[in-house]
């Protein structure tokens, strides 16, 4: 839409009607039960309703100014909301998990089931058809919506007055509209705390944390809208001139969720670090949260030969690795989740509570604890205060590529036809300095193993070790074949 010969506006309207059919499996037992919902209220759940046919509408608009009207300075943007196509994998946990088609048990440390060669030693003498008599459940909240979010974002991009370049600067926000959120609604409320400086909420045994004690786990797929993520970006540009071509650009984002939610529903809450309710674990950095990152890229482009164009690039990118969260090893909190407590950061020594074992002390370790976390950057920054979920961001690293292409070209029939030979120079740093171009991982993201509560029901724990020795040193250098240096060839032909 034209509104004026320096403006243009692009409307847009998406609909979206997810259908399901009549397939869930329906227990009676389970859709008699009472379950607790993240605040505390009393729910009940049908385990074979899946959600409704409902209508998302998705409008959104975009424009495009000539600001100076000699396209020397352009501002765009747009705002509206989107959505994506629906992950059915999310809606089919809930008919593989409603205790009619398998059962589950959970068995800790017993000899009730020992192992026997024939898989059907334990198979029931008659299938009666009933649900199992213990289950674990993945059930979707009847109001249950697919993700959509509110996306608005603002450019300019501005021919600059000398060399012919371009220089773009842009924002981009995201906000959930229909975010995905998970609780397990048979989780009761805390039966304990502990006590000093780490008071988070706990459970003391797995009858104190199931409400129902033949439910493992009734996992509810829920959306929140408290999710969003922002990112900026500035670019440099020269078009294609002379046979040369070069662009420069950084951008810098963070995305914050509850949950970055998986293929399976237990895994999604259970696999979600926390400091303490699992059902309410708060904004978070997403796992997709994306951190810095620039990258420059250069090429040329000439005619050496009479048969064909030689084209040479390099192309140098900086990124962050990825994200980490500080965890305990093992259910510090109780909850029925392994690996997903987060760590509190001690002020100092006279905050730690470590168990003395294999001849050492708590001294010895308190003393190896308050050092690591003085050479660890997030953790020496945020002494006092609970780790954050995905907070640690990792070391970024710089790669290198370079290309080289030889074109090969020729008239057939009156048509161009090319045959290109290209070899790519992956990691080409790593060529020269076996230390370039190589990424770092932690060393440990569970530096405290958790080891129960002491007399005054504070909580204890020992310091992991690595290499026979305490650990010492926050990360290590990953060994990808992205880390190495690496030769790539390629045929191919190009028809015009």
């Amino acid at each position: 839409m034209n509104l004026h010969r320096n403006l243009n506006l692009i409307l847009g309207l998406r609909l979206d009607v997810p259908f399901f059919g009549d397939t869930g499996f329906r227990n009676a037992d389970a859709d008699g039960l009472t379950f607790r919902d993240e605040d505390g209220n009393p729910v009940q759940y049908q385990t074979d309703k899946l959600p409704d046919p409902n209508i998302q509408f998705s409008p959104r608009i975009g424009f495009n100014w000539d600001a100076t009207g000699d396209r020397r300075t352009q501002v765009r943007g747009g705002t509206g909301l989107f959505s994506g196509p629906p992950i059915y994998v999310w809606i089919s946990n809930q008919i593989g998990n409603t205790g009619v088609l398998t059962g589950f048990e959970r068995l800790d440390n017993t000899t009730e089931r020992p192992f026997h060669p024939d898989p059907r030693h334990y198979w029931p003498d008659e299938v009666t058809g009933e649900p199992a008599s213990s289950y674990e459940l993945a059930l979707t909240d009847p109001d249950f919506k697919f993700p959509q979010l509110w996306r608005t974002n603002i450019a300019v991009d501005q021919r600059l007055p000398w060399l012919d370049l371009v220089g773009s600067l842009e924002f981009l926000y995201n906000r959930d509209v229909n975010g995905i959120y998970y609780i397990n609604a048979n989780l009761a409320p805390p039966d304990a705390q502990f006590s000093g400086v780490d008071d988070r909420p706990r459970w003391t045994s797995s009858a104190a944390r199931n409400i129902h004690g033949h439910v493992a786990n009734a996992i509810v797929l829920k959306n929140q809208n408290v999710g969003y993520s922002w990112n900026i970006a500035a670019s440099l540009e020269k078009p294609f001139s002379d046979g040369w071509f070069a662009k420069a650009a950084y951008s810098y984002g963070i995305a914050k969720n509850t949950v970055s939610p998986g293929f399976i529903a237990f895994g999604s809450w259970n696999g979600n670090a926390h400091r303490g309710d699992p059902n309410n674990p708060g904004l978070g950095f997403a796992g997709e949260s994306p951190g810095h990152r620039v990258f420059a890229a250069v090429s040329y482009r000439k005619d050496f030969f009479r048969f064909g164009a030689t084209t040479v690039s390099l192309f140098m990118d900086g990124f962050t690795q990825g994200l980490a969260s500080y965890i305990f090893s093992g259910d510090m909190n109780g909850d029925g989740g392994f690996f997903n407590d987060l760590i509190y950061i001690h002020r100092d020594q006279s905050e730690m509570n470590f168990e003395p074992f294999d001849g050492f002390t708590a001294e010895e370790q308190a003393a190896a604890w308050d050092a690591y976390i003085e050479q660890d950057s997030y953790l020496s920054k945020n002494r006092g205060s609970y780790a954050e979920r995905n907070g640690v961001m990792l070391p970024m690293v710089f790669r290198t590529d370079l290309s080289i292409a030889q074109d090969i070209t020729t008239d057939i029939m009156n048509r161009r036809n090319t045959l290109q030979f290209r070899v790519d120079f992956l990691n080409v740093g790593n060529l020269l300095n076996k230390d370039w171009g190589v990424g770092q991982a932690l060393v440990t993201n569970t530096p405290l193993i958790f080891r129960g509560v002491d007399a005054e029901n504070r909580p204890l724990y020992r310091l992991a070790r690595s290499g026979g020795d305490w650990i010492s040193e926050s990360h290590r250098q990953t060994l990808g074949v992205s880390d190495v240096f690496r030769v790539q060839f390629t045929v191919r032909y190009i028809f015009n």
